[in-house]
């Protein structure tokens, strides 16, 4: 095609001329021939048709058969190239491909062929165009032979362009003799002649002249020329001065207009009224609605260049405009109410009010417009807030005779041209106009000041409220739609449609939403259907079901945000709400709970029932995911509605076809089956989202589809992971709260569950992928670049996911009694599956054949030390880890290892990244200590001639420059309020009472000398008050049998290696306190060993797949421990108060193992494997974080980590490594005399100490490690104890209530 024929260049020629054409206004505004030239050049860029122009398909074509064998060669070499590291100096493969093409002999013979064939083109062109233009100048010459004498026109190339209007310049003398013949009085021919003259002239000319006031008044009075033609040239005239002058031009042709309208509806000539309609084919009206629609189109432009000139002149646009707007007929004026204002010429034009939207939406714009309309111009609001009244009971009335109000949009809905609007349309198109109108006015602050406003109709005044409540019942009393119009749901202007557009904004703006939408009035009003149908009383309601829908629409919105939340559940005013007032939370569950039974008989039968169900599931599920509205919804056992409306949908889909492969989607699978497969995923999805709270996830146990819901939660996140899209923070948070409990860690590694499996293996292999090689269908360009970070940017997701769910009690599921495979030889191709898997390829590397099995050994072995690390911090996992595959000793191995060779033997240890980290994971596992008594090295390396100045070890005992110094006990001073509470516990009084003095007094101590609370003292005092309680029947929640220890019965109870292992390493960090003597280990068992008999006489026997539930407890008894080393080693002593102390409740809070398998628990929760620290206390500390620290509360959420996941863990092992042991002292001795919600208040108050580092280690994306790495620095009880106690007065009550219901059957 390098060669163009005679039939090829007509045809370009045609092609080339039809383009020129289609841009001809484009060009023809254009002030010069340079400015043209940059149009066509970015006329890609402007004109949305571009590609289908016919010219511009036809060189696409041509110049893909001429160099398209050329790019596909030259993309095959550079492929290829890459593949070998050949290529450089190339960003991508694209520009080298063009870099060659357009070097290419093929290239410049297109080019040239182009070249000589568009010369021919255009020239041809310009000669035909040279033809037209003279044609038409002999024809314009003998018909205005008369003006051309009277001015000259310029010849210059722009102008003589046939793209291009031919301008007339003028003088001032020539524009002042036009202004004068168009003087109304001048002859009607005068006239004409000089408009026809001003319409060539160029409108910044003609503005900028000194006649243009009177000329001004002459156009304007010449509007109303009842020659229309006239009249529509002057409309010209302004249509072109609006399109080619600047802003402070247009204005004054803007503000004449207006005033000419004005004039008109005001003069006797115009008599047009509501009730005989508005025919638009006459030419009168047409005429009308030309103006005001140049008015409109220059009304939505404006605001684009009104910002750049001064207020004044925007001022008088919107004065203008209001003004005009709101004419009327004086009130005494017999036709005044039938009278057809100008509004209803523009709502009928701009239904949608978009010109107000664009005026409101600049601050610049919006302050003058309010400002008129608070001054000048309310009765336009009045008159808007009239016509929604007016129409709201013209649609009552209609629907109470059971009759259909006059829907507008459903007539209008097939866009048929329409001439003739009756007075009730007209009424109807206006309405929608207010609606839109107010529904903008009523988004910003100033706006809302407006009301409330007073109508002549209406003894009072119409508030802001009354209006939300107006608009909330249009939503009700909206005309019945058809099922097309429901399935279509095309741009309609039904009420409903509009006011929910209008409620949807509000609800997305934080102030407007607080003014409108939460008071109790607006409540009431969207929920008065509900309670209508819950009480079984008539409802006067067009199409309930979509109704239904709308409103649940709302009501989930107003839940997703925290105030709105607060209404819901508490009402307007959160401190006066009663628990049992009849707030919108209890309408809205009890009508789902109704809907979930098919207890609601006016929607029985209903196609949409099973979407209204989901509709308000989701408003329930936006309340229940938080832990207040939890709190609300457990009484009404919405998740076993909920459960037993997936367990029916559950059983039809099981009968649901499998779909046959290659078989059409309506031959395959019904749209029926299709609807039951969606119900039950919308109920599992409602399931799933219980366990975003800690009781929640507990309540979700009960249900029995926990393993369905795993595997529905998991199979989301694996197509999230699989095509890399972020998951949302909740669902991240979720996951969190999952791998907190053994239940949803056995649904892990269950083998039934294969998604789940797939899930954790997509996760696991995606992980390789990042740490050792790509996927297969990669193809490798270019390297990956070096890692800068220990861990990897690429892989810090992962690693915090890890870290998330790798808790205790799914690691404990998922690995204990699991062998690591530690096999002879790996292949390189062979990539890990499952978390076992990891462990033994990246942490545990003891041997030649893992170490050589991996690309990346340094990375990928650091990764997996950095997960060690954090996993190491509970200490019950660290205990596990080293009870199964001695880490330590795995590691103290491959440090031995990592030595210089010399002649005399082993020489000095090799500093690198893995020999640090291994250093300091060491030492971690291997000393106990809060922040003040363990010393623990750095991960990096100092600048200096000694960078790494910590010394590194291959064999125990540690370096003694990690311990650090054992601070000296106080001297014990005698202390009068002491003194007195020993002898208030050493005389009991009245026992009420004389519990009550002794927290008074303890808290006295704790805040003066909380140092004395510590050893034989505190020993005493905890002794003796327990004792106290524990023989008072009203203090004991629990009861017990009789127990005495002995030696024989217990030596027939073996400790496993996991105690033995936390014994050893509770008699090294008693010995380090100076707490502990010889033979402290003996004494330790024989504590430990009783325990766990006299507990197992309180215990139920559970057949139960969970492994935490297959025996003894599954961890380490730190709680024991810790009273252990408070008695200074005394085991007999020990005991003694373990027993007492176990009657107490407390006991259940701070002594974890007290309540494993135990009898006083429901057989289901015990079943649940779930503890009440966790569902109980845990659950409060995250209800009371959002309410005390909701900054602390949204950085968890962002983080996709969850507060009760740390908290169980602090709480588990009483706080050891994370608080000194004075400070773990204290808060036992906290809880045991000030109550077990103390326990609450203590996480709250080291979340309230951590504050700033959370939110800075949010930001830092690892906040995760940071909680579990770092003790609690520089936090002290005694510091935070008035913060608890303030704490205690608000929380107290609900707290203990909940405490205290542990042991009954939870709904």
């Amino acid at each position: 095609m390098s060669q163009f024929t005679n039939e090829d260049e007509a045809m370009i020629q045609s092609m080339l001329r039809q383009l020129l054409q289609s841009v001809k206004e484009k060009i023809t505004g254009a002030p010069s021939v340079e400015c043209a030239e940059e149009i066509l050049l970015h006329l890609e860029e402007t004109d949305e048709n571009f590609h289908n122009y016919e010219f511009v398909k036809y060189l696409r074509q041509y110049i893909n058969n001429t160099l398209g064998s050329v790019i596909e060669e030259e993309s095959e070499k550079c492929t290829s190239a890459q593949n070998q590291s050949e290529v450089s100096g190339y960003d991508t493969l694209v520009q080298h491909v063009t870099k060659k093409t357009r070097e290419s002999m093929q290239y410049r013979e297109m080019m040239h062929a182009l070249k000589n064939v568009m010369m021919v083109v255009v020239e041809s062109l310009i000669n035909k165009f040279e033809e037209d233009r003279m044609c038409n100048k002999e024809v314009d010459s003998k018909t205005k032979k008369k003006c051309q004498s009277d001015y000259y026109t310029d010849n210059c190339s722009d102008s003589d362009s046939s793209f291009n209007h031919s301008y007339t310049f003028m003088s001032q003398e020539q524009l002042q003799l036009l202004v004068e013949k168009l003087d109304p009085i001048q002859p009607k021919e005068v006239r004409q002649e000089a408009l026809q003259t001003l319409c060539l002239a160029p409108p910044t000319d003609v503005l900028n002249s000194e006649c243009w006031p009177n000329l001004r008044k002459h156009l304007t009075m010449s509007l109303s020329d009842p020659d229309a033609i006239f009249s529509e040239k002057i409309l010209r005239f302004y249509a072109k001065t609006f399109s080619s002058s600047p802003f402070n031009m247009t204005r004054e042709v803007y503000t004449s207009l207006a005033q000419h309208l004005e004039f008109y509806f005001l003069s006797g000539e115009y008599s047009l009224g509501l009730s005989s309609g508005l025919d638009v084919s006459n030419a009168d009206i047409n005429h009308i609605l030309k103006k005001v629609r140049l008015l409109n189109e220059y009304q939505k432009e404006a605001p684009s260049s009104w910002i750049r000139y001064p207020e004044k002149y925007m001022e008088e646009i919107v004065e203008s405009t209001l003004s005009l707007l709101s004419v009327k007929h004086d009130p005494n004026h017999p036709a005044s109410p039938d009278f057809l204002s100008p509004i209803y010429f523009l709502a009928l034009l701009d239904i949608k009010a978009i010109w107000f939207k664009k005026w409101m939406h600049a601050h610049y714009s919006r302050t003058v417009i309010l400002r008129l309309l608070e001054k000048k111009y309310k009765s336009l609001i009045n008159a808007a807030v009239q016509q929604c009244l007016d129409y709201f009971e013209f649609c009552k009335t209609a629907v109470s005779k059971t009759s259909r109000a006059n829907d507008f949009s459903q007539q209008h809905s097939n866009n048929e041209q329409k001439c003739f609007y009756t007075g009730s349309e007209l009424q109807y198109i206006y309405f929608v106009h207010s609606l839109c109108l107010l529904g903008r006015l009523l988004i910003y602050k100033q706006g809302r000041n407006l009301f409330p406003v007073q109508l002549k109709t209406k003894k009072d005044c119409i508030s802001l409220t009354d209006l939300l409540v107006l608009f909330t019942q249009l939503i009700y009393y909206s005309p019945s739609y058809s099922k097309a119009a429901l399935t279509a749901h095309t741009d309609n202007y039904s009420p409903a449609s509009l006011v929910m557009e209008i409620l949807q904004v509000f609800c997305d703006q934080t102030g407007c939403a607080a003014d409108c939408l939460y008071t109790d009035a607006v409540m009431d009003a969207l929920l008065d259907p509900l309670r209508s149908l819950l009480n079984g009383t008539e409802v006067y309601i067009n199409c309930l079901e979509t109704t239904l829908i709308d409103v649940a629409d709302i009501l989930a919105r107003i839940a997703a945000a925290e105030d709105g939340l607060s209404v819901l559940l508490y009402g307007g005013n959160k401190n006066s709400a009663k628990e049992n007032s009849s707030t919108a939370v209890h309408v809205i569950v009890q009508f789902t709970k109704k809907l979930l039974h098919d207890d609601i008989s006016l929607l029985s039968g209903s196609e949409l029932l099973q979407v209204v169900k989901g509709a308000f599931i989701f408003v329930c599920r936006q309340m229940y995911r938080t832990c207040e509205g939890l709190q609300m919804l457990i009484p009404y056992g919405l998740h076993e509605s909920i459960g037993e409306a997936w367990k029916k949908a559950n059983l039809l889909s099981e009968r649901v076809p499998t779909p046959v492969a290659g078989a059409g989607s309506t031959s395959s699978i019904s749209v029926d089956s299709k609807n039951v497969l969606l119900w039950e995923e919308t109920l599992l999805d409602a399931l799933v989202n219980f366990s975003a709270t800690p009781k929640g996830l507990f309540l979700l146990h009960s249900t029995g589809a926990m393993s369905d819901c795993v595997s529905f939660m998991f199979n989301s996140l694996s197509k999230n992971l699989q095509t890399n899209e972020c998951e949302e923070f909740g669902n991240e948070v979720i996951v969190a709260q999952m791998a907190t409990t053994p239940t949803a860690a056995l649904a892990l590694q269950s083998s039934e569950q294969i998604s789940i499996l797939g899930f954790i293996k997509a996760f696991v292999t995606e992980l390789w992928a990042l740490l050792e090689c790509g996927k297969d269908d990669v193809r490798i360009t270019q390297p990956k670049s070096t890692p800068v970070d220990p861990i990897d940017q690429s892989c810090q997701k992962f690693f915090l996911y890890l870290i998330n769910l790798l808790t205790y009690p799914a690691v404990f599921e998922l690995l204990s009694k699991q062998d690591i495979p530690n096999k002879p030889v790996y292949s390189h191709r062979e990539v890990p599956t499952d978390i076992i898997s990891i462990i033994d390829r990246i942490i545990i590397l003891n041997s030649e054949a893992k170490i050589h099995s991996l690309f990346n050994y340094e990375q990928s072995h650091v990764f997996g030390l950095r997960l060690l690390n954090v996993l190491c911090c509970e200490l019950n996992t660290l205990l596990l880890l080293e009870a199964q595959y001695k880490v330590s000793q795995v590691l103290l191995t491959a440090q031995e290892e990592n030595v210089t060779e010399t002649s005399e033997g082993p020489g000095d240890f090799i500093v690198d990244s893995l020999s640090v980290e291994r250093n300091h994971v060491l030492v971690r596992i291997n000393l106990i200590g809060g922040p003040q008594e363990r010393i623990l090295p750095l991960r990096g390396l100092d600048k200096g001639s000694d960078p790494y100045p910590w010394p590194m070890f291959s064999s125990f005992p540690l370096p003694k420059c990690y311990l650090a110094e054992v601070p000296r006990k106080t001297e014990f001073r005698q202390d009068k309020d002491l003194e007195k509470l020993l002898s208030i516990l050493k005389n009991p009084g009245e026992q009420t009472e004389w519990a009550e003095i002794c927290r008074r007094q303890f808290c006295k101590i704790m805040k003066a000398r909380p140092e004395i609370f510590s050893g034989t003292i505190l020993a005493e005092l905890i002794q003796k008050f327990v004792l106290h309680l524990s023989e008072s029947r009203s203090n004991c929640y629990f009861s017990m049998g009789s127990y005495e220890a002995t030696d024989a019965d217990v030596k027939k109870e073996s400790l496993s290696s996991v105690q033995q292992l936390g014994i050893e390493m509770t008699v090294r960090y008693g010995k380090y306190l100076n707490l502990l003597k010889e033979h402290a280990e003996n004494e330790l068992c024989f504590v430990l060993m009783n325990c766990e008999q006299f507990l197992k006489q309180q215990q139920r026997t559970v057949v139960s797949s969970l492994r935490c539930l297959q025996g003894r407890y599954a961890g380490y008894d730190w709680f024991a421990s810790s009273a252990f080393l408070i008695m200074s080693g005394d085991g007999k002593k020990t005991l003694t108060f373990l027993q007492q102390f176990s009657r107490l409740l407390v006991s259940a809070f701070l002594w974890v193992p007290r309540l494993h398998m135990s009898m006083h628990l429901p057989i289901t929760t015990v079943e649940s494997g779930i503890h009440p620290v966790y569902f109980c206390s845990a659950h409060h500390i995250e209800m009371l974080l959002k309410a005390e620290l909701p900054l602390v509360f949204s950085a968890f959420h962002m983080s996709g980590f969850s507060p009760s996941q740390i908290c169980l863990q602090w709480i588990t092992q009483c706080f050891w490594n994370y608080m000194d042991w004075s400070e773990i002292c204290h808060y036992i001795a906290t809880c045991i005399f000030l109550g077990p919600d103390y326990q609450v208040y203590m996480c709250i108050s080291v979340f309230r100490h951590l504050q700033q580092d959370i939110l800075k280690h949010t930001e830092a994306q690892d906040l995760q490690v940071f909680l579990k790495e770092e003790a609690l620095h520089g936090f002290r009880v005694t510091d935070y104890l008035e913060y608890m106690e303030s704490l205690e007065v608000i929380y107290r009550p609900v707290l203990l209530k909940d405490m205290r219901n542990i042991t009954v059957q939870n709904r």
